[in-house]
C-alpha cells in the first residue's frame, strides 16, 4: 500500500516498527502538498520547514527510547482560525492578514506534546461564516472528489487535505457544521465533540457558545486517537468541562448489541436530496441487521433550529468581531479619516468581507434597542425547547442518526447568490450546536460519484458510544477505504 494511502493509525504502526521514519512521512505528505494543491487550494501556507523540523525532533526521540503518543509522527494539517505562535494565523480574512500570534492554541500545543508534524494552515470561510469555503478572502478550496465542486465548510480546507491525502489528521472547528459538513462532502470522517469536551483556548472566536474544535480524519480509529489527543479540561478556557477523558480507543468494540437508535423525521423530510436520502436509509438497515435497534422519533422543535442560530450566531459574532477596530492589532486603513470613529468604519469595510459583514449587521439589529426582546431573547427560549427535544430523545436512545448534509458537495458558485440555499447546507447539523452535544460525520455512500456522510448523535460528553456505533459501521462497509483520484 502507498504510504500516502494508510491512516494516521496505520502510519503510526509502521513509524513504531521502524519500517519508515516521521520525516520520510512528512516529506512524503510536503511532496503531495506540493503536486495536488493547485487542484484543490486547501492551504493558505505550507509549513514544511516546522514540520520537517518536528519530524526529525520525533524521530531522536523514538532513537533515545522516549515514549511517545499513539500518533507521533504523523503530519497534521491546522485551520487557519487556530492560534499558532510566531506563525501568521488570519481567519482567511484581510483583516487578520498579517497577524502573528505570540502563543500557541491549546489544541496546537497538544498536538505538539504529542510529536505531530504540522505541514500547514488550511483555506477556510472567512472568520468560520460559510458553508462551501467560497468566502474565504484569499481562494477557493476544491473538493478532492471533483474539483469543480466545493469541499464544504467553514472547515474545507482541512477536510480537502485529508481527503487528498496532503494531510493524514487536521483539525477543524465547528459552530453549526463546520467539520461535519465537510467531512460528509469530501468522504471523511469529522467529530463535533461535547461543547466543553475540547479547549477552545486560542480559537479565533466566531460565536462563543457555539464553537467546538475537532478532528477531521480518514477512519474512526484516527478519530478515536485524536480525540485522546485534544480532549480534557484546560484552565485557560473558562467553558472547558473538568471531566475526566476517557481511552476513547475502547469504544471500538466492533459491537452495538443492546444499543437504541432514534431516527428524527424532521432530519429526512423536505429538503434532503432522494439520494442522499436512499444512501442513509442503506446505513441504517446495516446497523440495524448488526443489532443497533432503530425506530423513528419525533423531535418538533428542530425545525425551528435555523432561525434561531442565525439569531444567536450573529449576535455572539457581532460582539466578537468588535475586536477588529485596526488599532490594537490587524489591518488598519491607510485611507485618510477624520477622527477614530472613521478609522474604525474604513478599517472594517476594507477588512472585512461581505458575508462577515452581513453577519456582523444581523447580529447588531437583533441585539438593538427595541428588537433583543423581540430577536435575541426569543431565540434563546426556542434553544432551549430545542436542547429539551434532545435530552427528551435521549432518555430514550443512545444516539440519533441522520444524514450530515441534505446534498452532496455542489458545484462551485450554484449557491453563491442564493444566501438561503447555502444556509440550508447545515439545516442536519445546526441543531447539535444549539443543543452542544457531541455528534460526527462518516461516509455511507455516494451519489452522482460525490461521497454522502450519516451522522450520529449522541448524549453529552458519550463520544465514545458515537465512536462505537460508528466503528460498528465502518467495519460493515468500505466506504472509507474509498479515495478520490486527482
Amino acid at each position: 500500500m502507498k504510504l500516502l494511502e494508510l491512516t494516521a493509525h496505520e502510519l503510526a504502526d509502521k513509524i513504531t516498527a521502524g519500517e519508515v521514519s516521521a520525516a520520510e512521512a512528512t516529506g512524503a505528505c510536503l511532496d503531495r502538498i506540493e503536486a495536488v494543491e493547485p487542484q484543490v487550494a486547501a492551504y493558505v501556507s505550507v509549513t514544511a520547514d516546522i514540520a520537517l523540523q518536528q519530524a526529525a525532533e520525533a524521530d531522536e526521540k523514538r532513537a533515545a527510547g522516549e515514549e511517545l503518543g499513539p500518533l507521533a509522527g504523523v503530519p497534521l494539517a491546522v485551520k487557519d482560525l487556530m492560534c499558532t505562535r510566531g506563525l501568521a494565523t488570519t481567519c482567511c480574512s484581510k483583516i487578520l492578514e498579517n497577524f502573528i500570534p505570540p502563543y500557541d492554541a491549546t489544541v496546537v500545543e497538544r498536538c505538539r506534546q504529542a510529536a505531530l508534524p504540522m505541514v500547514g494552515k488550511t483555506n477556510m470561510d472567512e472568520f468560520a461564516m460559510g458553508s462551501s469555503t467560497e468566502n474565504s478572502a484569499f481562494q477557493i478550496t476544491h473538493n478532492p472528489w471533483n474539483t469543480d465542486c466545493v469541499p464544504g465548510g467553514s472547515s474545507g480546507g482541512s477536510a480537502a487535505a485529508v481527503a487528498a491525502g496532503e494531510a493524514f489528521v487536521a483539525l477543524g472547528s465547528d459552530t453549526g457544521g463546520s467539520i461535519r459538513q465537510p467531512a460528509a462532502l469530501c468522504g471523511i470522517v469529522g467529530m463535533k465533540p461535547t461543547y466543553g469536551r475540547v479547549s477552545r483556548y486560542g480559537l479565533i472566536a466566531y460565536a462563543s457558545s457555539l464553537d467546538q474544535i475537532g478532528p477531521l480524519t480518514k477512519d474512526v480509529t484516527d478519530c478515536a486517537l485524536m480525540m485522546t489527543i485534544l480532549a480534557g479540561h484546560d484552565p485557560h478556557d473558562a467553558t472547558s468541562a473538568d471531566i475526566p477523558v476517557p481511552d476513547y480507543t475502547e469504544s471500538l468494540t466492533g459491537a452495538v448489541d443492546g444499543l437504541k437508535a432514534g431516527v428524527p423525521s424532521q432530519l429526512l423530510g423536505e429538503g434532503i436530496d432522494p439520494q442522499v436520502r436512499d444512501c442513509v436509509g442503506a446505513a441504517i438497515d446495516e446497523l440495524q441487521s448488526l443489532g443497533l435497534e432503530c425506530e423513528e422519533v419525533q423531535m418538533p422543535h428542530i425545525d425551528y433550529s435555523l432561525p434561531v442560530y442565525y439569531i444567536i450566531a450573529p449576535a455572539e459574532a457581532s460582539s466578537n468581531l468588535a475586536r477588529y477596530d485596526g488599532v490594537r492589532y490587524g489591518h488598519r486603513t491607510t485611507q485618510p479619516t477624520e477622527d477614530i470613529y472613521d478609522l474604525f468604519a474604513q478599517t472594517r469595510a476594507e477588512g472585512f468581507g461581505p458575508e462577515v459583514q452581513l453577519r456582523i449587521m444581523l447580529g447588531i439589529y437583533a441585539l438593538s434597542a427595541g428588537y433583543y426582546d423581540a430577536y435575541y431573547l426569543k431565540a434563546l427560549k426556542v434553544r432551549t425547547l430545542i436542547k429539551g427535544d434532545f435530552d427528551q430523545a435521549f432518555a430514550e436512545y443512545d444516539v440519533l442518526l441522520s444524514p450530515t448534509s441534505p446534498t452532496v458537495a455542489f458545484p462551485i458558485g450554484e449557491k453563491a447568490d442564493d444566501p438561503l440555499a447555502m444556509k440550508l447546507a447545515d439545516i442536519c447539523t445546526i441543531p447539535i450546536n444549539l443543543a452542544g452535544i457531541p455528534a460526527m460525520s462518516i461516509p455511507c455512500g455516494f451519489a452522482d460519484g460525490l461521497p454522502v456522510g450519516l451522522q450520529i448523535m449522541g448524549r453529552p460528553f458519550e463520544e465514545g458510544k458515537l465512536l462505537q456505533v460508528a466503528y460498528a459501521y465502518e467495519q460493515a462497509t468500505n466506504w472509507h477505504q474509498q479515495r478520490p483520484v486527482l
